[in-house]
């Protein structure tokens, strides 16, 4: 992790360019699919890496404070406007193991942070404002877990806690998944391909243990559905977001027919995090949007 000799070149080569935007409004619908990249212009190696230092500063800050710590100012700093973090506070984990394995990912998603912060120099943005409160509420409300007038609080207890991670750890995967045909620079491709493979890890760690609870309260099966349909109505793509199973049907890997993981493209993850399926640069879990030049979410709804 700590290796990065070869980025001081990459970057000056990859940094995020004038073009992205323009290359990003004309991705194609089907994004996740094997000729993606054969079919969407360009997008620099720079914005790719800042989109997902956006979704880590995201991922860092909720399952850091969980466990009752934060990301350290010098870990916020960078290009673009930097921006608080409203809500998150520790959960009183009742289970020893929910505990220790909040307390595992943080520690992980805080050294995405630190690594894509190296690889980017200069170039890497700050955190932008992150919602840990509202959004969760709304989210949970689109979902029908909780009625008009309800708040949903992330950090109650276990199982709060484990819907949360259920709705971030699936939309990690598909995210360096989808981003992985535009990565032009073979290094930064292998590393990103060692970030998606321990956000593969996390997404199963959480879908096993929510599985478990739904093994002793049925109702949690049914409510890891809703969250799933939810994401898989606002991205846009098609059948690419699966539940966890039911008590009779064990379902920890969502693949296709080839046993492969989904892809998203950046603006389908955008309709998920921002929890919208129009096209917009700000909301959900971003109030003010991202940093950087992948910031726009598409138009699905």
């Amino acid at each position: 992790m700590s290796d990065n000799h070869f980025l001081e070149d990459a970057i000056n080569r990859s940094g995020e360019t004038s073009a992205d935007r323009a290359a990003l409004a004309g991705m194609v619908t089907a994004a996740g699919t094997d000729d993606a990249a054969a079919t969407t212009p360009e997008i620099s190696d720079g914005s790719i890496l800042n989109f997902a230092l956006n979704l880590e500063y995201l991922e860092a800050e909720f399952y850091l404070r969980a466990s009752g710590m934060t990301l350290p100012d010098e870990l916020t700093t960078g290009t673009g406007t930097r921006g608080e973090v409203t809500g998150g506070r520790p959960v009183p984990f009742k289970s020893r193991v929910i505990r220790r394995i909040a307390a595992e990912i943080a520690g992980d998603e805080r050294a995405h942070v630190v690594f894509l912060r190296n690889a980017l120099g200069n170039a890497a943005v700050s955190r932008p404002a992150i919602s840990l409160d509202e959004s969760f509420t709304a989210a949970a409300l689109a979902a029908g877990l909780i009625k008009p007038g309800e708040t949903f609080d992330a950090y109650a207890n276990d199982l709060n806690f484990l819907f949360a991670a259920f709705l971030f750890e699936d939309v990690g995967v598909t995210a360096f998944k989808g981003a992985a045909p535009f990565i032009t620079n073979k290094t930064y491709l292998d590393a990103a391909a060692g970030l998606l493979a321990t956000e593969a890890y996390h997404a199963g760690i959480v879908r096993t243990s929510l599985y478990n609870e739904g093994m002793i309260d049925d109702t949690v099966f049914n409510a890891v559905e809703k969250i799933s349909n939810v994401r898989g109505a606002v991205d846009g793509v098609g059948y690419d977001d699966q539940s966890i199973g039911d008590s009779e049907t064990l379902n920890l890997v969502p693949n296709d027919a080839e046993g492969r993981a989904y892809g998203r493209s950046p603006e389908h993850i955008l309709n998920i995090v921002y929890l919208t399926g129009d096209r917009a640069t700000s909301g959900g879990f971003y109030p003010n949007g991202l940093n950087g030049d992948l910031r726009e979410s598409g138009q699905t709804a």
